[in-house]
């Protein structure tokens, strides 16, 4: 039996192979994933994203996010399963093998000799451009998979550069208050021998150690924040015990912002606004997607049947169409458009979004950098000048020591909102470079190499 079979079998395989799909080359078509694969493991040698144990520098630890952020890695991830449907989507219908048999059950014709067995290869055609439509979708789906891993990656990169910060001026902020503690201290010794003296009275000694003491607490506060920042930068990278010790940095590099015009032109840099274009050019070919399945494929069948009672060959050839009579996906097509209409809705949408992401991010720009300013040139000498007068009078008996701790809150005071002001400013130069996907800088240095070429 099994060699009466084999000849229209063979015949079947044979004429299904040579004209049928062979567009989709597995070995070319597997060349992105074996690529991305060694890219994966690129990004996962731990010998390139070691935290260093010493100071930490800022483009060390974007370095370590971008290798270890654990959110970072999901968009990743995503990106290639996005690729791999690209190439699935890429792929002919597989044929379908039948075998069938016949006359069963005729009194006439008893047994198998009456027997009709028939096998037969059928292959779908898909007409209308259904193939290209489908790869096109999904090589476009995939861009935007890259467009969201581009954004998430900005995303944590401002995200570090401001834990960062917050790091560094956490730092500065308990050097300050480790300088207080020590006035506080030499206050106290220098009271406590003019009211040995009998120069000013014990109730002066008593305010000078409360005094030590509240700037005791301070301490301690400005020790936790630390440990607290320095934890929310190491989580940026996917560690719960940072390793650094500390973070080096320079807060007192204070620029004049660009004018808010200059940046809002820079807004088309922004991933989450260029990434539209990508997203409506897919909606479109979702929409061509869907026009496709409103023309009914084809499946083509060739094969051959066996008549055992003469034993004689013949060859099978058919086609089967779909009538297109209730369904033409008009439904499918519909949906398409009305998504495609979202989506530029969507788009103007988010550009007054950003824009007025913008527009407040800028705004504490400038605030930022108008109160470091007048704290620098106005708040901080003369906060200094009465600290030194005070401290000095005091010495002299000229001054209480009310007069003193009050020019000394004063004085620190003003050099704490003066880093918190710096702390904001840079935070706030973070904020907007996301915005504009792109440096401060880069708009005038483009400027410059212009006028150079010119």
């Amino acid at each position: 039996m099994c060699s009466n079979y084999a000849l229209p079998f063979g015949i079947a395989l044979s004429i299904i192979i040579a004209a049928g799909p062979a567009g989709a080359d597995p070995t070319d078509q597997k060349t992105p994933l074996v690529h991305l694969e060694n890219q994966n493991q690129a990004e996962r040698d731990p010998s390139a994203s070691d935290e260093p144990a010493g100071t930490l520098v800022l483009p060390q630890a974007l370095a370590l996010a971008l290798t270890q952020n654990p959110e970072l890695a999901t968009f990743s991830w995503e990106t290639r399963a996005r690729e791999a449907a690209a190439l699935q989507a890429s792929f002919f219908p597989n044929p379908t093998f039948g075998a069938n048999a016949a006359n069963f059950g005729n009194r006439s014709i008893q047994g198998f000799d009456g027997d009709v067995v028939t096998l037969e290869l059928s292959q779908l055609i898909e007409l209308g451009g259904k193939r290209a439509a489908r790869t096109e979708a999904a090589a476009l789906t995939k861009e935007l998979a890259d467009w969201d891993y581009e954004s998430k990656r900005i995303d944590v990169l401002t995200q570090v550069s401001q834990a960062f910060i917050e790091v560094l001026a956490a730092q500065q902020r308990l050097s300050l208050t480790q300088q207080i503690q020590e006035l506080a201290n030499q206050m106290l010794v220098m009271t406590s021998a003019r009211v040995q003296a009998g120069k000013v009275s014990p109730v002066e000694e008593t305010k000078a150690k409360t005094a030590r003491a509240s700037v005791q607490i301070e301490l301690m506060r400005a020790q936790r924040e630390l440990e607290a920042a320095r934890k929310r930068l190491a989580a940026s990278w996917g560690s719960a015990a940072p390793r650094f010790e500390a973070v080096a940095g320079d807060l007192n590099a204070i620029r004049p912002p660009p004018s808010l015009e200059s940046l809002l032109q820079r807004l088309a840099n922004n991933p989450d606004l260029a990434r539209w274009a990508t997203e409506i050019t897919q909606r479109q070919a979702l929409i061509t997607v869907e026009k496709s399945k409103a023309i009914p494929d084809v499946t083509a069948t060739l094969g051959a049947s066996k008549y055992l009672m003469p034993n004689d060959y013949a060859l099978v050839v058919g086609f089967s169409i779909p009538l297109p009579a209730f369904n033409r996906n008009q439904g499918g097509i519909l949906e398409a458009e009305h998504r495609l209409t979202k989506a530029e809705e969507d788009h103007r949408s988010a550009e007054v979004r950003i824009a007025t992401a913008l527009n407040t991010a800028y705004q504490r720009l400038s605030a930022a950098h108008a109160e470091v300013s007048a704290l620098r040139q106005e708040v901080l000498p003369g906060a200094q000048s009465a600290y030194a007068a005070a401290r000095e009078g005091y010495r002299l008996g000229k001054f209480g020591f009310l007069d003193v701790l009050d020019a000394q809150r004063t004085l620190f005071g003003a050099k704490t909102q003066y880093l918190l002001a710096q702390a904001d400013y840079h935070k706030a130069v973070a904020e907007v470079e996301r915005l504009i996907g792109g440096g401060l800088d880069d708009g005038a240095l483009a400027s410059l190499k212009q006028e150079a070429s010119q």
